[in-house]
């Protein structure tokens, strides 16, 4: 099996935050009930679900440093036998269900570095 990283992209602006900061605990266990569902539906093709991500801030050679402009909102690593298998458990994931018609999953296979 080949292992991929999975990155989740979507725009994150103020309206968004305040809208998850303002969720009442029951929903947000209803909106992280379709991950799981999802973790279920996947079983050991799900490597790790890993958790969202926020205030990535990229690096530059002279050592300058900057906001990201990317929209990574989270990821996961996953393992399937080839990019259309990985590609195919993203089917219905709630990543992509309507909440934000900006948000789109990327998929990278891990290519293993000779000798390490």
């Amino acid at each position: 099996m080949k292992k991929f990283v999975v990155l989740y992209h979507a725009p994150m602006d103020e309206a968004a935050m305040a809208a998850m900061a303002a969720a009442t605990p029951e929903q947000q266990a209803q909106g992280m009930k379709a991950w799981g569902d999802w973790a279920q539906k996947t079983g050991d093709k799900l490597v790790e679900m890993g958790a969202p991500l926020m205030n990535g801030q990229q690096i530059s050679p002279n050592g300058s440093t900057a906001n990201s402009s990317k929209e990574v909102s989270g990821y996961s690593i996953i393992q399937a036998e080839n990019m259309d298998e990985a590609k195919a458990i993203f089917n219905g994931h709630p990543h992509l269900n309507g909440w934000n018609s900006n948000a789109t999953i990327e998929v990278h296979e891990v290519m293993p570095i000779p000798g390490m």
